[in-house]
This record gives C-alpha cells, structure tokens and sequence, in this order.
C-alpha cells in the first residue's frame, strides 16, 4: 500500500516509529536525516515556512510503515538578517526497511517523478551497500562538492552515557532550559549561534509540538549579562533509551570558553536522569570542518556512521 500527498505531522511520527525500529536492529542503517530526533527538528521548524513544498510517499506492509520518501522541493528562505535564500534543487530524505530492500526502487523512481527537470540530491548511509547499488543503478552519482575539504556531508558519532565529567562553566555563566528561559530567549539562543539563519517563534512553536521535544531537554548556557550563549536541543528515543542532540551551538564572541562542551556534559546528565543509557550527535565529517568534530571527540563521543552524498543532474 502506498500513498502520496503533503507530508503531515501524523507522517513524522510513523516515520520516527520506523527510525526507532530500525535503531533497535540496524542503528547503522538509519539515514543522517531520518533518525527520530533529526525528523522532528527538521519537521518543527521547517513546516510552517516551507511545508507547502514538501511532498512525502509512504509504504505500508501488513498495516506497518517499512519505507517513506520526504520530497523537499524548491523554496524561498527568508533569514534572520533580512535576506532571502533560494533553494533551486531538489532534496530527498528517505527510509527502507532493510527487510523490504526492494522498496527502494520505488523511493526512487517516485522521486525523480516528483523532482523531473531538477538537480536531485540524496544522503543514503555510506554503510547501506545495497542502497548504494541501487542509486548508482538509477544514475545518482558521488556529489562532487562533497569530495573535498570542506564538503557538506555529515557524520554521526555516538557514546554511552557511563562516567560523564561534571561540567564546569567560566563564572557568572549558568544552565538554563527552555522551560525556565521561555520562547524568546530559547529562539535567540538558537539565532546567535547560527546567524542567520530561517528560525522563528514560529519555527519553535513547531518544534515544541513535534514527537519528542521535552523542554527540560533543550538546555542553554547564559552569560552573566543574560545573552544566551550556547543552547542544544536533545531528543529522547525512549523505546531504546537513546537521547540525540540536534542541533547544537554556540554564539561566536562566547566560543573558545568551553560552554559547548560543558552544554554537552550538563545535557547528557540530564538524559541519563531521565532513563537514557546512550547517545548521539551528528557534524560535519569532511577534514576542512575539525570544529565540532573536535568537540564531541573531546567528551567521549566516536565516529558511528556517515552520509554518501549523491546526486543526479537536471538533465539525466
């Protein structure tokens, strides 16, 4: 069974049961974009801007979802600085069960239907060998931006959540959770750190209602004249007591402070009070963006997966 219309909240939340799913039996096999946190991140804050240009499909076996496909289509971004961001290609987030593999034939093949005429990109687990096979069979290629130093494909690192350091912030400096700051602040914690950047009050509200946000769990530092200087969502997979951060970052006159690694430990007590036994964070992979990899190496996180980035032309 199969269906095909604009991607609803209800969708999110089968596609995180089948990331949940596949997490328990073949964590390495779930997509950089289709994990149960980076869903939600990326459907809360994108769907009220950009939802009018998301086209999804879904198959069903015996009454379960066992694939999706998560068509992003050309869109306008207006950012925090005033500007606008034209997006000309098409992007396509997907899961397959491993057990339903020839379903992705069909991912496939629906997408370049749904995208004809557009540059189409895709992030398949570079782990996923039969994955891979079929999109080369379908004319995707290795995107050649993603070769070099600064390439913009991802990797996922994990950790456990035994023998945490005690974070330590610089004085003045304090934890804070979204909760406690409130909108605003949780809102212009995330726009210091990635200015600029299509976030909004709006955005967050979609956030705040998405599968898995906790407000305990979106924490933030403060600087003594009350900026918020640093802020991290996590998102807690109950079903395998995993929590994932998504997305982290500091304001650039507060980094070399240490707040992003004293986040980072504050964050995974909290989880781990709440019934996580382990972890994840994703960031660049390529050489020419050591910053965050560095960081979360350097509070016990490891290399897990990482994205092939592949892509088709216009024309083919």
């Amino acid at each position: 069974m199969t269906n095909s219309e604009l991607l609803t909240a209800a969708d999110v939340e089968l596609m995180q049961g089948l990331a949940q799913r596949l997490t328990a039996t073949h964590p390495e096999l779930v997509n950089s974009d289709a994990s149960y946190g980076e869903l939600a991140w990326n459907w809360g804050r994108g769907r009220a801007a950009f939802g009018e240009n998301w086209r999804r499909r879904l198959w069903f076996s015996d009454g379960e979802l066992v694939a999706w496909g998560w068509a992003q289509l050309p869109r306008w971004a207006r950012l925090s600085d005033g500007t606008v961001k034209e997006v000309t290609g098409a992007y396509l987030a997907h899961q397959v069960h491993p057990d339903h593999a020839g379903l992705l034939d069909e991912v496939i093949d629906w997408f370049d239907a749904t995208a004809p005429g557009l540059e189409r990109a895709v992030l398949p687990s570079a782990l996923d060998e039969v994955a891979l096979g079929r999109w080369a069979a379908h004319g995707y290629k290795t995107d050649p931006d993603a070769l070099g130093d600064t390439g913009a494909w991802t990797q996922l690192n994990q950790r456990d959540l035994t023998d945490i350091e005690r974070p330590e912030l610089p004085e003045g400096f304090r934890f804070r959770t979204a909760d406690e700051a409130g909108p605003e602040a949780a809102v212009q914690g995330h726009l210091n750190a990635w200015h600029p950047s299509a976030y909004s009050i709006e955005a967050y509200e979609g956030v705040r209602g998405a599968a898995g946000y906790c407000g305990d769990l979106h924490v933030l530092v403060e600087a003594p004249d009350g900026t918020m200087a640093s802020s991290a969502i996590m998102w807690f997979d109950e079903a395998n007591r995993t929590v994932e951060f998504e997305p982290v970052g500091t304001h650039p006159d507060y980094r070399r402070l240490r707040l992003g690694r004293a986040l980072l430990l504050h964050g995974m007590g909290l989880a781990r009070e709440v019934g996580a036994v382990h972890a994840t964070v994703a960031c660049l992979g390529a050489p020419g963006h050591p910053a965050a990899r560095g960081l979360y190496y350097s509070v016990g996180f490891e290399k897990f997966t990482w994205d092939a980035p592949l892509v088709k032309g216009a024309d083919v």
